[in-house]
């Protein structure tokens, strides 16, 4: 059973009166993962396979935003959770930047999307109880940052990666006519 709720077209996540047992931190990154999962099924509902892939006016295919939404979660909380990429991780961050492109159906990507999000949710839930002052440190370089600065990421990085989905997605169906 998924952890996030079905989309409402008339009710924003953050108004739904969900995960009120989650700090306000926690509970707001929830919400911009549930609202991320919202937009990226609605917005590319009706996306062919080769839209989905394809290289069109110089935008990155929606297929790479899907993949990294999903494994970038995976990372920015690991960093949240004091820890280093583990040699999968790396593998999964090499292989999204790689010159191979996957061709992995819509609704397999939109799967991993939710899987990751579905997993994250349990982490954040964690991570929105202890002192979001905390340090962390990200990367081979170690820079800084908190576990409440890494959350908040968490949503931003999301959301910044979704609208490219979004607008992707609208241009890739303007081009049908």
């Amino acid at each position: 059973m998924s952890t996030f709720p079905s989309a409402s077209r008339y009710v924003e996540p953050w108004l739904r009166g969900t995960h009120s047992d989650v700090p306000a931190a926690g509970r707001a990154v929830l919400h911009a993962l549930e609202l991320a999962l919202d937009d990226l099924t609605q917005w590319t509902a009706g996306l062919t396979e080769a839209e989905v892939h394809a290289l069109s006016l110089g935008l990155t295919p929606i297929a790479f935003h899907l993949r990294h939404i999903a494994r970038s979660t995976d990372r920015i909380l690991t960093y949240a959770e004091g820890e280093q990429l583990s040699d999968v991780q790396l593998a999964a961050l090499k292989s999204e930047i790689g010159r191979e492109r996957s061709q992995e159906p819509l609704s397999t990507l939109l799967a991993e999307v939710e899987a990751s999000f579905t997993d994250a949710a349990e982490r954040i839930r964690v991570l929105a109880t202890a002192n979001l002052d905390t340090a962390r440190s990200v990367g081979r370089k170690q820079l800084p940052t908190s576990i409440g600065g890494a959350l908040v990421h968490v949503a931003d990085h999301t959301q910044r990666h979704v609208g490219q989905v979004v607008t992707t997605a609208k241009v890739l169906k303007s081009l049908r006519t």
